[in-house]
């Protein structure tokens, strides 16, 4: 697969850059980093390093926050029944966990219900509705969902149930009739930031309450650490509010009083709690549980006061996050065997395949491996009883959601954004929907498309690196959507050594500029060693970070890819 390097031009003010370096003690870089982002007072700059509680957007500036707090104060006075409604993600348990957390915190016990990925799938459905109504709820409060949900809102106001929408997603041409819709995304909304997870917004319903009802801020902002894993793990934008709230909630997380997200830390061992650490090693546990239809478990854990069940819980989710693991690579060597097996996928721009049996909870995962693998949008149909669940990935410049719309006509359900979708389709249509899509695609995506463009930050130079000054990257963090670790090259580099991992897994590499040894790590790329040999001359791209063994640090590359100099 080819991949393009681009370095990007920056245009920043020399002298507020050296302003900066100067005032706050940092390196050039992140000086330049800060100007780029918009972040150029001192006032600004302070509160981007060292955020507090004050820097919180007052909740009352969302939309229909007063009327969603008005009801629910009616429904504490009235002692009414009140069930949140939540999704099976970790964004969805989390917000969940918060706002049940925060009631039970006043002496009010509310009900629960989250929907199991593979018998409802996503959202608010009538059936969920008739069991809420039949269990004597008077008031409904949805979390991470609920803004396209105008069906079953009304059915819920013929049952005798008030709703409250809660949500961070896009909402439809019209939005649900009901009690309050309180979404950051509405378009008449005029709150200061519009990229919350739907943890974030349950998080603001909380402040709003507070206010209300003249409770300790600190009543809400204790569940920070719940919120901080949402935000990260939801892949929302970390700017502004969220920023905020991912910093202060992984200070909170490493002293967190929960008991669930203490078992998580502990079961996985983790040295150093970062934004990293959460996305890849905390969230998938959780959303494990969602992905094999068994999501009351997280809950369970994150709700539980008691060690001995938590550590209970815990134990059964590794044993979902193995059985997840497996499945899901089972699916992806399976898919891997289809495209090899047809010629049609080499010329193709587009990978659509299918095949029986492909769990619907784990192939959203697959067809992001299979996108990243082949750089081609792909969409993995797992077929059950002739009815198919569909995922796909996209690449950069092809909406995905768009496509879909386009071959609309042979599926039964479809929906999701630009960069990924999920859909069904009955099997006798799948073959149709595939020549029509990768026909689509053909016509849509360019040669130029198919390079995946490796986007580099900045070119390092025998100054730059050095502890000190990687060191200072860390006052970017925590990193994530939005804010990406920078990513940088680094020329003309003497390979001194070359070594396999783990088997030939991973990649490292002793190489050398100048004065300076230059440790690189390759994840997964250890196939790339026998393109190299001792004494080559090699360019190399890849995040600058700190390897620390037995006190000392030292300076290390963490490869993203390599290729020869160009003498």
């Amino acid at each position: 697969m080819k991949k393009i390097w681009s370095v990007r031009k920056h245009n920043v003010d020399e002298q507020k850059a050296k302003h900066i370096e100067e005032k706050f003690k940092v390196s050039e870089i992140v000086a330049k980093v800060l100007l780029e982002k918009g972040i150029e007072n001192d006032n600004e700059i302070e509160k981007f390093f060292k955020p507090t509680r004050n820097d919180f957007f007052d909740p009352f500036e969302m939309p229909d926050m007063q009327k969603a707090i008005d009801r629910i104060v009616q429904a504490i006075t009235k002692n009414e029944k009140i069930a949140i409604y939540g999704d099976y993600d970790v964004d969805g348990i989390t917000s969940t966990t918060v706002l049940k957390r925060y009631f039970k915190d006043r002496g009010i016990e509310v009900g629960s219900y989250i929907p199991n990925r593979l018998d409802e799938g996503y959202g608010m459905n009538e059936e969920a509705v008739h069991k809420i109504a039949d269990e004597g709820y008077n008031l409904i409060i949805t979390v991470d969902t609920g803004i396209t949900a105008n069906k079953e809102v009304e059915l819920a106001k013929k049952l005798g149930i008030d709703v409250i929408v809660t949500d961070h997603h896009e909402p439809g041409e019209s939005i649900p009739e009901c009690v309050a819709v309180v979404d950051c995304k509405r378009v008449d909304s005029t709150y200061p930031f519009r990229e919350l997870c739907g943890c974030g917004v349950a998080f603001k319903l909380t402040q709003a309450l507070s206010k209300t009802l003249d409770i300790s801020e600190n009543e809400c902002l204790k569940y920070l650490d719940l919120v901080a894993v949402a935000t990260i793990s939801d892949i929302v934008p970390l700017e502004s509010e969220n920023r905020l709230i991912a910093q202060l909630g992984l200070m909170l997380l490493k002293q967190t009083k929960n008991e669930g997200l203490r078992a998580i830390l502990k079961s996985c061992n983790l040295k150093k709690i970062t934004a990293e650490s959460i996305s890849y090693i905390v969230a998938p546990r959780i959303n494990a549980c969602g992905r094999l239809g068994r999501q009351e478990v997280a809950l369970e854990l994150l709700l539980t006061d008691d060690p001995i069940v938590a550590r209970k819980k815990i134990e059964e989710i590794e044993e979902y996050n193995k059985e997840r693991q497996a499945i899901e690579q089972k699916i992806y060597e399976e898919a891997l065997w289809e495209i090899a097996a047809d010629p049609r996928y080499e010329k193709a721009k587009a990978i659509v395949v299918g095949k029986k049996n492909w769990h619907a909870g784990v192939i959203g995962i697959v067809s992001a491996k299979i996108t990243e693998k082949y750089y081609k949008p792909s969409i993995l149909i797992g077929f059950e009883d002739g009815i198919g669940h569909g995922s796909g990935r996209s690449i950069k410049g092809f909406d995905l959601h768009e496509a879909i719309i386009k071959c609309g006509k042979h599926l039964m359900t479809a929906g999701g954004h630009e960069m990924a979708i999920g859909c069904k389709i009955e099997q006798d249509e799948f073959e149709k929907f595939r020549d029509e899509f990768e026909a689509y695609a053909d016509e849509k995506i360019t040669d130029e498309m198919l390079a995946e463009e490796i986007e580099i930050d900045y070119e390092v130079d025998d100054n730059l690196f050095n502890v000190k000054n990687i060191e200072d990257l860390s006052l970017l963090e925590p990193y994530g959507a939005g804010n990406k670790k920078l990513l940088f090259v680094y020329k003309n580099l003497k390979v001194e050594a070359i070594k396999k991992l783990t088997e030939g897994k991973h990649l490292k590499l002793g190489l050398r500029s100048g004065n300076n040894y230059i440790d690189v790590i390759g994840f997964n790329m250890g196939s790339r060693a026998d393109e190299y040999q001792i004494g080559d001359k090699i360019d190399v791209v890849g995040n600058l970070e700190i390897n620390e063994y037995n006190g000392r640090k030292n300076a290390q590359i963490l490869l993203k890819d390599l290729r020869k100099s160009i003498e």
